[in-house]
């Protein structure tokens, strides 16, 4: 079954046509498409607290270029997430009416706490180390979405304002790095036996320039040095020698800070990085949910 997601995030918004199946009880999600468009609606939201005009027209072109495709590809279904900007923004349901009004897209805006519970939606995977915990994290433009799950039961999530955008906007408040640290204390008594499941853009690419890509997985100590020899270049000398675009030259350091921060904090010494988010989490519930409603 054909299915799409848009994904409108504080560093880019995305398409993603993916065939949703069932496989051994559990939901199969396979890319077909996936189009990202760096609008990068956080910088002027977190210091102004507003989607300025110029923004406003960008995502709306972008969405009706979405709609352009979802009318071509002519998926199931489709279903549009808006993330920390739009939800930061004062005129962020102004300006998800006018996309209504111009588009036909209803995009609902969501809290940090339901993207979390959106991107924990995925399968589970095949896990390094059979631990009891398991944290799911998620590092996005304007927030860092966490989940810990007891095998397959929800203990506790937390959206913190720690993002790429953000913090490469020098927007990203100290005591919210405290509070991260401060959360993750509740779980010292597992410290050093969590497992950790990594999603967003920066983290794929990361694995894919320090990791070991074959098997989705990423040492704390590699993450480490990629963040080393990242820092040493210039954002230039990142998207010539390091191949990285433009957009994701100068977020993907901070980006690797945050990971870095949750390992060091909880001891963990590698993460796994099965490239999944918020788009994939929204393809596998609208699947979940039509199936449901089939098998009546």
């Amino acid at each position: 079954m054909l299915l799409a997601s848009i994904d409108i995030g504080s560093n880019a918004a995305r398409l993603l046509f993916a065939n949703a199946t069932l496989s051994e009880g559990r939901s199969k999600v396979d890319k077909v498409e996936l189009i990202r468009v760096p609008l990068r609606l956080g910088e002027e939201v977190f210091s102004t607290g507003l989607l300025p005009r110029h923004k406003i027209n960008d995502l709306i072109n972008t969405m009706k270029a979405f709609k352009l495709l979802i009318d071509l590809y002519k998926p199931e279904k489709y279903t549009a997430c808006a993330t920390a900007a739009m939800r930061e923004a004062r005129n962020g349901e102004s300006v998800a009416r006018m996309i209504k009004k111009e588009t036909g897209i209803r995009i609902k805006i969501i809290d940090g706490l339901k993207e979390a519970e959106i991107i924990r939606s995925s399968n589970p995977y095949d896990l390094p180390v059979k631990s009891r915990l398991t944290m799911y994290v998620d590092v996005g433009g304007g927030s860092t979405e966490i989940s810990v799950v007891d095998r397959e039961k929800l203990v506790d999530l937390k959206s913190f304002q720690l993002g790429t955008v953000r913090i490469l906007n020098n927007q990203a408040a100290p005591s919210e790095w405290s509070n991260l640290v401060d959360w993750l204390y509740q779980f010292r008594d597992y410290y050093g036996k969590i497992n950790v499941i990594g999603s967003g853009g920066n983290i794929n690419k990361i694995v894919k320039l320090f990791g070991r890509p074959d098997d989705n997985i990423l040492i704390i100590n590699n993450l480490s040095y990629g963040i080393k020899h990242l820092s040493q270049l210039t954002i230039e000398e990142r998207i010539e020698q390091m191949a990285l675009r433009p957009d994701r030259a100068d977020v993907i350091v901070p980006a690797a800070r945050i990971y870095l921060k949750v390992m060091e904090t909880i001891q963990a010494d590698k993460m796994l990085v099965p490239r999944i988010g918020l788009s994939d989490g929204l393809i596998h519930i609208m699947y979940r949910k039509l199936m449901k409603v089939n098998s009546v």
